[in-house]
């Protein structure tokens, strides 16, 4: 063998790379570690070409990876993703998530179908108590049958009565008041400066004040006294564990995921705690959810245990924390882009609560009853910005889907088998572009027109005088047909719909009382959060009114 001319050995086709690695074992398992990511890719996609379809099984949405499926599509923009699934497919489709096989019924019949359906078929805690047992507790919510956890939703029910909401309003207005007056997201305002602009992160203050608020009422006064740096490192890491990673992948050997447990073991003991002084006490106690529930019992006679208590209130604290906030962060981000709306609300705050020497008192329960513009301006949030965008069922047994809803042909209907998923999108509904005018426009007018869209889903979503079912926890109205359902429907519907309602408009009105506000534009949606949140930048600029 000789030397080329520059003194490199000469490459023939014989001594080349290529040729040398088929000759080896070390070779033929680089090459094929070089290629197979791509091998699989092309065989996936040819299988989904050539498998033969069942006449009864829905369309499956095309995906190039296997097992990992379209889940880079649906988590990163998934009304995106499911619009442009019903054009191809129509409202009936499956898709891949990491292994789940996931169909998806769109729209107020698709709704109906997955929300409506018979627990027994489609069951909740199958597919979400290995996210929600770790950071809640054992024996509530989706860690024990459907029919003990609807006697758990009735039991907070009692606590969440009209005569604990009396009171509940001006406990929120005074802990926002203080909030605007101490903290250093309003030290402009605290300055009492009417010409300069202060900001302030709202995603990161209405956090802040959601949880001031909900532990002052629902909560407790042991629970608000002991809102230190040490409970808010508690929970912050309780809500590590509350997110995508944790619904997709459960037992991950993740350090968030042992902070989550330590949180969860301490916390549940911090409420255990006030349980037990209370009931060693016999203190007259404010009427919070805790004394509610220490006096609840199941319908065999049996109390409710202490670690049950403790557990419904930390699952109370996360879902209405994360539901509230990320409202009510959305409400005031369009208030300070829509000038003409935040001075409409404005102005109905001086019509009702205005006083002869200019200043404007506190509002009362009963108030919220009279103030259409609020109304309007949190529905209309709701609307745009449900907390939660998809809602999964397992199936236990093979399914039918109606044929009103999709058919594949006149002889034939879909069917779903047991252990798939199926999922409702009540965000496409109160988005579609089919039953709304202007779906993507924030547009709190809209639910002043009597005989329009909004009106109409409303009416079917709470009408008094509606079809109305009592799953456990007393009559609510279905609403599992209506294109309007912000608060989820059918049995699994959110009990605390008003308390949130009540909330939230207390902290609108006193908020906008104070301040003026003012942004550039709206945040794009963060669909990577269980609760979809306002992606960063989120700052709004604020400046006290002339007259507060």
């Amino acid at each position: 063998m000789s030397l080329s001319s520059n003194g490199s050995l000469p490459l023939s086709n014989s001594d080349s790379w290529a040729s040398y690695f088929p000759q080896t074992k070390s070779g033929i398992a680089l090459v094929f570690l070089l290629y197979s990511p791509g091998i699989v890719v092309i065989l996936n996609v040819i299988w989904q070409w050539i498998r033969p379809r069942k006449p009864n099984e829905p369309p499956v949405v095309f995906h190039w990876l296997p097992i990992i499926g379209s889940a880079a599509s649906y988590g990163n923009q998934p009304l995106d993703f499911f619009f442009k699934c019903r054009e191809k497919y129509g409202d009936v489709f499956t898709f891949i998530l990491f292994g789940r096989r996931v169909t998806v019924a769109l729209g107020s019949k698709g709704n109906n179908f997955v929300l409506g359906g018979k627990s027994t078929v489609l069951n909740a805690e199958d597919a979400y108590t290995h996210l929600t047992t770790p950071v809640f507790g054992k024996d509530v919510v989706y860690d024990v049958p459907n029919e003990k956890f609807m006697e758990q939703k009735k039991f907070v029910k009692v606590g969440l009565s009209t005569e604990n909401f009396r009171v509940y309003v001006g406990m929120i207005e005074d802990e926002v008041e203080h909030f605007m007056r101490h903290d250093v997201s309003f030290d402009v305002f605290q300055r009492n400066d009417i010409n300069e602009w202060g900001k302030f992160d709202v995603t990161n203050v209405l956090a802040e004040i959601t949880i001031l608020t909900a532990s002052r009422t629902l909560q407790g006064k042991e629970v608000r006294s002991g809102l230190d740096k040490t409970f808010s490192q508690l929970y912050n890491d309780l809500d590590g564990g509350f997110t995508p990673l944790n619904f997709l992948f459960p037992n991950l050997p993740l350090e968030s995921y042992r902070r989550r447990d330590r949180a969860h073991q301490t916390m549940s003991q911090f409420y255990i705690d006030i349980i037990k002084k209370r009931r060693e006490g016999g203190d007259d106690h404010e009427q919070d959810m805790i004394a509610a529930l220490m006096q609840q019992k199941y319908r065999n006679g049996t109390p409710l245990r202490d670690h049950e208590i403790a557990h419904i209130m930390i699952a109370l604290l996360m879902a209405g924390q994360h539901t509230s906030s990320a409202t009510g962060s959305w409400t005031l981000l369009h208030l300070a882009h829509n000038q003409e709306v935040a001075d409409a609300l404005y102005q109905e705050q001086v019509k009702y609560f205005g006083t002869p020497d200019g200043s404007l008192r506190s509002p009362t329960y009963d108030d919220f009853k009279n103030l259409p513009i609020l109304d309007a301006v949190i529905r209309e949030t709701l609307r745009l910005h449900p907390p939660i965008h998809s809602i999964m069922r397992k199936v236990r047994d093979d399914v039918t889907v109606p044929a009103t809803l999709a058919a594949p042909s006149k002889d034939s209907v879909y069917v779903v088998p047991k252990g798939h998923y199926v999922l409702a999108c009540p965000a496409v509904s109160q988005t579609d572009p089919l039953v709304w005018k202007d779906p993507s426009v924030w547009d709190p007018l809209r639910w002043s027109d009597p005989e329009g869209i909004a009106a109409q889903a409303l009416k079917t979503y709470v009408d008094e005088n509606g079809e109305k079912i009592d799953y456990g926890f007393g009559a609510v109205s279905k609403g599992t047909e209506s294109p309007y359902q912000p608060f989820g429907a059918g049995r699994h519907r959110c009990i605390g719909e008003q308390f949130a309602y009540l909330q939230l408009g207390t902290i609108i009105s006193t908020i906008i009382r104070h301040v003026e506000l003012k942004i550039d534009q709206v945040p794009e949606h963060n669909y990577h959060t269980m609760i979809t949140m306002p992606k960063k930048p989120r700052t709004i600029y604020y400046r006290r009114r002339k007259f507060d």
